[in-house]
């Protein structure tokens, strides 16, 4: 927790010279600000939270086998991680650090000038970075987090970060809907230009994705799932987009070519199979030329996890740099395909995604038919974010590929499309629903998992559940706190977090 101490001994040393104040005056520039206002502080922590969940995404990407590297047997595709290093741990620093007291601040500031949208915007990052992070690690530091003159901080169960989520969705809802609200919002607010119906939208999603997770539990409550997914979003419209200018590596979108991110990356085997035939009987979905490239030969194909890329030597390259290439009539920064552009937005929550969550609440409901309908509206939702042509997208919905009636759609139906909609921009969404799912293949239809010798060797045979706090603060700063939840024993990160659990 070096960072957040760091804050705080910066806030200590303001605080001491306050006796200097008025010496401190005569120094002060009229033209510069003294205090960051809200509206200045929201984008770089709109910025903050797409790095932090992004970053993540490379890894947690090979653990659900959306990509893999040229490379054989990598640590994060054999469900390992790497010792010493900060990989895996983005999430956790955005919470602390890059978000972290911001979020304090923007309430601080907005709260005595009735700026109330700010308050409950700011609640509602907040309560999406708890949830996220805490989805990733488990336990996390909650009721000493930001706590000044702390060396050791405790961890908190899950179970207690769920409820906090709850706690700060709720109030962010009531802060958004205040009717003694000054409206300011719009003013730093690069999602939803000051709407506060989709901000309150976005909160909900939040809800229903905190409600959802808890499918193994007894206290599991589909009714509420599906309540708060029909007050969340209503179309692709709502959709949280964070966008990107695009001008330069600084501000370009992750996978476009500017950032140059991902250059040995390969499409994962599994994923490609759900697009190309094997897995849907022989149906071509329509997004596949749209979101991935095909070999010199004309075949699209992925990698086997840990295996590498057997072909790349013959030239069957299909890395993602083949998708930032010019389409007819575009120029940077808006040349490239799909998310493949420098200035594409970054979505990290979607209507589809929400259809999907619903689909499979009515599900367990027992209410085939209301899943049937989000099921659907979820595809659907999807080839329009991706591009799909209206004709090509009627010829797929009417396929083999997609559940035509409510007595034939099975859970892996839903999961299978709900996989495809996440890919890349959703990875961490679709970790959380895997590890649900204990990595069933009958979910997740000819999912396998690495076995023997391709499996991490500290691993004692089972898969991931959990990514290691982040080590430059935790491990180096935080040791004895992680001995208590066993962050120190070397299969740490197999240890099934509080959600898998009845």
């Amino acid at each position: 927790m070096k960072k957040i101490l760091h804050i705080f001994l910066t806030l200590g040393v303001m605080t001491g010279l306050s006796s200097c104040e008025k010496y401190l005056d005569i120094n002060t520039d009229p033209s510069n600000p003294q205090v960051a206002e809200a509206s200045a502080i929201l984008p770089p922590v709109l910025a903050q939270m797409v790095r932090g969940h992004v970053f993540d995404s490379r890894f947690t990407g090979r653990y659900v086998q959306y990509w893999g590297l040229n490379s054989a047997l990598d640590s994060w595709e054999r469900h390992g991680y790497i010792s010493g290093s900060d990989n895996g741990g983005e999430m956790w620093r955005s919470h602390y650090w890059s978000v972290g007291k911001n979020i304090d601040l923007i309430i601080e500031d907005a709260t005595p000038k009735k700026q109330f949208d700010y308050v409950g915007a700011a609640k509602a990052i907040r309560a999406w970075t708890w949830q996220t992070t805490t989805d990733v690690h488990g336990e996390m530091i909650l009721k000493q987090a930001w706590e000044p003159n702390r060396y050791v901080f405790e961890y908190d169960s899950q179970e207690d970060v769920y409820k906090e989520v709850v706690r700060l969705a709720t109030e962010a809802i009531q802060d958004l809907s205040n009717t003694e609200t000054i409206p300011a919002l719009r003013r730093g607010d690069a999602v939803y230009n000051g709407d506060v119906t989709k901000w309150t939208k976005f909160a909900y999603a939040v809800l229903a994705r905190n409600a959802h997770n808890l499918t193994n539990k007894a206290s599991y409550n589909p009714d509420k799932v599906i309540e708060y997914v029909d007050k969340s979003f209503t179309s692709n419209a709502d959709n949280f987009s964070v966008s990107h200018a695009g001008s330069n590596s600084l501000d370009g979108n992750f996978y476009g070519p500017l950032r140059g991110n991902l250059t040995t990356t390969v499409p994962g085997a599994f994923t490609i199979g759900l697009l190309d035939g094997t897995t849907f009987a022989g149906v071509v979905d329509p997004r596949l030329p749209i979101m991935f490239a095909a070999s010199p030969d004309g075949v699209y194909r992925g990698v086997q996890a840990t295996f590498g890329d057997p072909n790349n030597a013959a030239g069957n390259v299909r890395r993602i740099p083949l998708l930032w290439g010019n389409l007819p009539g575009t120029t940077a920064p808006t040349a490239g395909r799909w998310i493949y552009r420098d200035n594409a937005p970054y979505q990290l929550a979607t209507y589809a995604e929400l259809q999907f969550i619903k689909a499979e609440a009515a599900l367990k409901k027992n209410n085939p038919t209301l899943a049937l309908e989000a099921y659907k509206k979820g595809i659907e939702a999807h080839m329009d974010f991706v591009g799909v042509a209206a004709a090509d997208k009627a010829k797929y919905m009417t396929s083999t590929a997609v559940a035509q009636t409510a007595g034939t759609l099975k859970l892996s139906d839903v999961m299978l499309q709900k996989y495809i909609a996440l890919y890349a921009i959703g990875a961490m969404e679709t970790w959380v629903d895997m590890r649900r799912h204990k990595y069933s293949s009958d979910v997740y239809t000819g999912f396998t998992l690495p076995t023997g010798t391709r499996l991490f060797p500290d691993n004692n045979g089972k898969p991931v559940y959990r990514m290691r706090p982040r080590y430059n603060s935790e491990y180096v700063w935080n040791r004895k706190s992680l001995d208590i939840i066993g962050g120190n024993n070397p299969d740490y990160h197999t240890y099934e977090i509080w959600f898998v659990k009845p």
